[in-house]
């Protein structure tokens, strides 16, 4: 039987993916444990080792024996679609519900209950959406034939992408019928890691079958050029792009990087295109196909462009900052060099680097404390909360308060329901040592990426020891083994041209239109804010995220700088910004924000403002009792601002009296409450116009 079986399963194959194509030992051996043995596996290989022709022949076979359609967890819609496009190819009929195709639901639910659809696809957000979680899910896991969960290191903790969402699968794996098989497949995880999903995904007395294989990339050419400025990095991205061979990735740290570079480059003549999270999806879809076209030389990424992406002629993989692991480094340049014999792996490491991963680390699961609030919270209300009804009590962003009310829901302190979250009463440990560990983990993980930098060693052996790869050895490829290095050098011409871009003074400053929810009846403020109390749109040198302002913005506004006056640089950038402001009315005077941190800083820009444009300096806001600490959701911000500022009167005066805009000084916009309150006082004193200015916005 087995050899007709793999006889059946090799011509599966080969409609997926050529007549050529030939089943790998591990794939079989995957492939015949679910489909003869009905069992759970984890593979773990590298990737374009060929996981998805494991649950793509797997459902064929499934399908034709009468079991119901494959359900494959899949984090990215990028995935999802070139996942479809492979399916119809063999002749499978695959669909997906996810946040962005809503109006085909019923559609889909519909094929599915009919015996249409052989996979669907679903999205792990989809997971815990209470009516999906109640109604549809049930249905889809008691009559599924496989059950697939793609990129499984996002189960993990561990893992370099943990996502809550992810977490759901343990539930849903506990509750699936005997004799449905599981494969969860993934390129990136370490021993730890592949040990805690295997775990997970045990079942009764069954242990998952691991089939994990060496994560060697014979067309990738590891190499690390080490620049002292970002402007030098930029350069000499600019003038070797054209050498690096077909189309690729370059990936940066942050969105207003990727804006930036993408910016340059394009300045340079290259056909480049920017591609965040926040980029808008039709905008995405559009540059992945350029991409996949050969109509862009590159897309500029964020770590948004990770998993999934699928183009085997991708020539070269660039970083602008390294990624905070080596792991999530591997991760990422797995997607070059897939189908042609040689890709280019450049990294180019900033200083900056570590600051950036200092700011992501802040996004860690909260204190206990702050969870134990939140918990109180649900449970004296003894009601459904929505998260905008809970984030004003509790000091959270959004969605750092959306992710652990995820984990309170996986670990059974609350539940999802429709209309926010309910306590559920039962008993919950905040885990110390685990989350203590897994910090620790990432904090070992960001100095192993620094050891990467200077490693003498081969790079690509580095990386597999990182992923405990027991064949890790040297490749004989990257600049270390071969001694052949990229020159690091630039041109003045070109690292006067991109620091010219990276130091062009000026982000838009959005001021807030709504109040936050909750906050109406101690503050007596609710909804939009009205025309009568709102601020301009107004001006920030740069965001602290920037790899070129936010640089030296880092240094003088960090919590432990010193509080000095306005540097003569800095300060001629801000006039730049204020001569290329188009505004309809010129400023007719100039009011700061008193600080109590930085009083030399902000006096200093507020007078020179008022000097060299020649405009009366009218007077600062008068900060009134002790300090408080920095908050980190709308509402909360809010009340601390609230009545922490005072107008006096002969400002106020001053201010209507000048009859015109005035330019509202400050060092930094984190939350921008404080500039929204402010800007309301000026408002109700007779302000027709306030122009907020400051040195930083955080994002």
């Amino acid at each position: 039987m087995d050899t007709s079986l793999r006889n059946e399963a090799e011509g599966c194959l080969r409609a997926l993916a050529g007549d050529h194509a030939r089943l790998r030992d591990d794939q079989w051996t995957a492939i015949h444990a679910l489909v003869v043995d009905r069992r759970r596996a984890l593979v773990v290989q590298r990737t374009g080792w060929g996981k998805s022709a494991v649950y793509f022949v797997a459902t064929r076979l499934l399908r034709e024996r009468g079991a119901g359609p494959t359900v494959i967890v899949s984090p990215l819609l990028a995935l999802m679609r070139n996942q479809i496009a492979a399916a119809e190819r063999a002749g499978i009929h695959a669909r997906t519900i996810n946040s962005a195709n809503t109006e085909d639901w019923e559609r889909v639910f519909t094929e599915v209950e009919a015996g249409e659809v052989d996979v669907l696809l679903v999205s792990p957000e989809r997971l815990n959406n209470p009516d999906f979680r109640d109604l549809v899910l049930p249905k889809l896991a008691a009559g599924a034939g496989l059950v697939v969960v793609d990129e499984a290191h996002c189960i993990s903790d561990w893992g370099h992408d943990f996502r809550p969402d992810y977490r759901r699968l343990r539930t849903l794996l506990a509750d699936l019928p005997p004799g449905i098989p599981v494969l969860a497949t993934t390129a990136t995880a370490n021993a730890r890691v592949t040990k805690d999903v295997a775990e997970q995904l045990n079942a009764g007395d069954s242990e998952t079958l691991v089939l994990r294989g060496p994560l060697e990339r014979e067309s990738l050419r590891l190499a690390v050029v080490s620049l002292p400025a970002a402007e030098m990095r930029i350069a000499w991205l600019g003038e070797h792009l054209a050498d690096l061979p077909g189309s690729g990735i370059i990936y940066t740290l942050t969105v207003a990087a990727a804006h930036e570079i993408a910016a340059y480059l394009r300045e340079r003549g290259f056909e480049v295109a920017a591609y965040s999270g926040q980029t808008d999806p039709t905008e995405r879809l559009q540059a992945e196909q350029d991409l996949q076209d050969n109509k862009l030389k590159a897309l500029v990424a964020t770590s948004a462009l990770g998993m999934g992406f699928d183009k085997p002629d991708l020539g070269f993989i660039v970083h602008v900052g390294a990624p905070q692991s080596p792991v999530a480094y591997y991760q990422q340049i797995g997607r070059a060099g897939r189908g042609v014999e040689r890709a280019e792996v450049i990294l180019l490491p900033g200083l900056e680097d570590r600051d950036i991963w200092a700011y992501f680390a802040g996004l860690a699961f909260p204190p206990e404390h702050t969870v134990r609030t939140t918990l109180d919270v649900l449970e004296m209300a003894g009601r459904t909360l929505s998260t905008a009804a809970l984030e004003p009590q509790v000091d959270l962003s959004r969605n750092r308060l959306e992710m652990m009310l995820k984990v309170l829901d996986v670990d059974g302190a609350v539940k999802r329901v429709k209309g926010g979250w309910t306590a559920t009463g039962q008993p919950w440990t905040y885990d110390r040592d685990r989350y203590e560990r897994v910090s620790a983990e990432r904090t070992r993980e960001q100095q192993a990426m620094l050891d990467y930098l200077d490693t003498q060693t081969c790079r690509e052996e580095y990386l597999r020891r990182q992923l405990d790869d027991p064949d890790a050895e040297p490749c004989g490829r990257c600049d270390n083994c071969t001694g052949t290095h990229w020159p690091t050098t630039v041109s003045e011409a070109g690292t006067t041209q991109a620091r010219d871009r990276l130091r062009r003074p000026g982000v838009d400053v959005t001021p807030r239109r709504m109040w936050p929810t909750a906050v109406k009846d101690d503050l007596g403020v609710s909804g939009k804010i009205g025309p009568e109390s709102i601020a301009e749109t107004g001006r920030a040198l740069g965001r602290l995220t920037d790899i070129g302002w936010g640089n030296r913005l880092r240094e003088i506004l960090a919590d432990h700088a010193p509080d000095t006056e306005m540097p003569d640089e800095m300060f001629q950038a801000v006039v730049k910004v204020l001569s290329s402001w188009d505004w309809t009315d010129r400023p007719t005077g100039v009011v700061a924000i008193g600080s109590r941190t930085r009083p030399a800083l902000v006096g200093s820009l507020a007078h020179r403002i008022a000097e060299i444009g020649r405009l009366p300096y009218l007077g600062e806001f008068v900060p009134l009792g002790d300090p408080t600490p920095r908050r980190h959701n709308s509402a909360q911000r809010l009340r601390s601002v609230w009545h922490a500022l005072t107008l006096p009167d002969d400002v106020a005066q001053n201010a209507r009296e000048a009859n015109g805009p005035i330019l509202l000084i400050d060092d930094r916009i984190d939350t921008g409450w404080t500039m929204t309150v402010a800007a309301r006082h000026l408002r109700q004193a007779g302000v027709p116009a306030v122009l907020p200015l400051v040195l930083a916005v955080t994002n």
